[in-house]
């Protein structure tokens, strides 16, 4: 049963209907059967209960009538208000937290992804910690660090998942530690990167399936992708460059796992092109567009408040444009041509793909110089290279060095790459 709580001022400007929605997706992202979903007004929040008496009957007589064991609130709960509302309700009550902890525990397929959804359990158990089991109510003595004579079972409990915790920060950091070491050898060699972004089943690991020829999960599913995936691809008029599949964006993140992604999304920070891919069939677009925007500032990928310049180019993506009707198609037909930045695509059918290459690759050589370089003949990896990143415009003898003969290249590079071949030696 999905209950999302209407709480009076609180969700102005909300469709609540597509958030709805979008709760009852959470749930079936994770397998469950939703027996039935509704929206309930809130003209006070309970703080005991979240919600009153009578709407607390309503939702237990539906239990009943739908045989629904589990009880999904599409809202954050106190560990107070879901103890006492499992109590009430006689059945197992998770919140909006709770259901996105477990789907990122199901899906979590890399060990750094595994780390990151513990940390981020153990932050939200930490916060429950409530005295709702009878075990909690023992004391037990100590002795030194073992927390003293009377330490509760409860103020134990807290020790255990703070220690654990600081383990996997630990173990995070060096996880961070080797990414950043990873990306510095990837600026050092060469390619560009291209980093897809936008709300969970916008349809990005179709498109990074269409580009690459991989087979990463991408079903019509909430938090499809978790852990960060990245493959080579060409694009027009760069030989090769990386393109890296995030994790999906949505409103309502819990901060545990907003902290917890960071080292995932910190391939955004380092990407050459970012490519915003927008569900422009989802009549919630306008409002996950804005969610998304959030999180690249709050990235610093942004620099303006409210998705203001951006430091990064963002190609956005109006992608299921094979879902729209012929009228909404025309509309947004209009919008679209309108404004450089954007493009209607279709992940699914291939529509605007080729479009999508051919504006990605002249982002990626925008201000691009001739530069006049003069290697050793016999320098065959430098030559290699410098035809591999960058347009070789005219290549001929140069005479004789200290060392033998010397060719002279007229290379177009943009800053960058040329910033890359002057580190080549370093």
């Amino acid at each position: 049963m999905v209950v999302c709580p209407d709480i009076r001022g609180a969700r102005a400007g909300v469709d609540l209907e597509a958030r709805l929605e979008e709760a009852r997706g959470l749930a079936l992202a994770i397998g469950l059967v939703v027996a039935d979903a509704f929206v309930l007004p809130l003209r006070q929040i309970r703080p005991a209960t979240l919600f009153g008496e009578g709407q607390i009957e309503r939702i237990a007589a539906e239990c009943e009538l739908e045989d629904a064991e589990l009880v999904i609130v599409d809202g954050s709960l106190t560990g107070i208000q879901q103890r006492n509302l499992e109590e009430k309700l006689k059945r197992k009550v998770i919140d909006r937290t709770g259901l996105i902890l477990e789907i990122f525990g199901e899906r979590a397929a890399t060990a750094e992804g595994r780390l990151q959804v513990e940390l981020a359990h153990l932050d939200y158990q930490q916060s429950r910690l409530v005295r709702s089991w009878t075990h909690l109510e023992r004391q037990r003595g100590g002795f030194g660090f073992l927390g003293g004579p009377g330490e509760t079972q409860i103020e134990a409990d807290r020790r255990l998942i703070r220690d654990r915790m600081a383990r996997l920060r630990r173990e995070l950091d060096q996880v961070r530690r080797t990414r950043a070491l990873h990306r510095k050898r990837r600026g050092r060699a060469p390619w560009p990167v291209i980093a897809l972004v936008g709300y969970t089943n916008a349809g990005k690991s179709t498109l990074f399936n269409r580009l690459t020829g991989a087979d990463v999960m991408a079903e019509d599913l909430l938090f499809a992708t978790l852990d960060p995936t990245m493959r080579a691809i060409s694009v027009p008029g760069v030989e090769k460059a990386i393109l890296s599949d995030t994790v999906g964006f949505i409103s309502d993140l819990p901060t545990q796992l907003v902290a917890a992604f960071r080292a995932t999304l910190e391939e955004v920070t380092e990407a050459d092109v970012i490519l915003h891919v927008r569900d422009i069939a989802n009549p919630d677009s306008a409002a996950q567009k804005r969610h998304v925007l959030q999180v690249l500032e709050d990235l610093d990928v942004l620099a303006g408040e409210g998705g203001g310049e951006s430091r990064v180019p963002i190609l956005e993506l109006w992608n299921k444009w094979d879902l729209l009707g012929g009228e909404r198609r025309e509309e947004l037909a209009a919008l679209a041509s309108q404004d450089v930045d954007v493009l209607p695509i279709s992940a699914e059918t291939g529509f605007g793909v080729a479009e999508m290459l051919e504006r990605v690759g002249r982002l990626l050589t925008e201000g691009a110089r001739v530069h006049r370089i003069t290697v050793a003949a016999s320098d065959g990896q430098r030559i290699a290279w410098l035809h591999a990143h960058g347009e070789v415009l005219d290549e001929r003898e140069a005479g004789e060095g200290e060392n033998g003969p010397l060719r002279r290249l007229d290379v177009r590079l943009t800053d960058k790459e040329f910033g890359r071949y002057a580190s080549l030696d370093a």
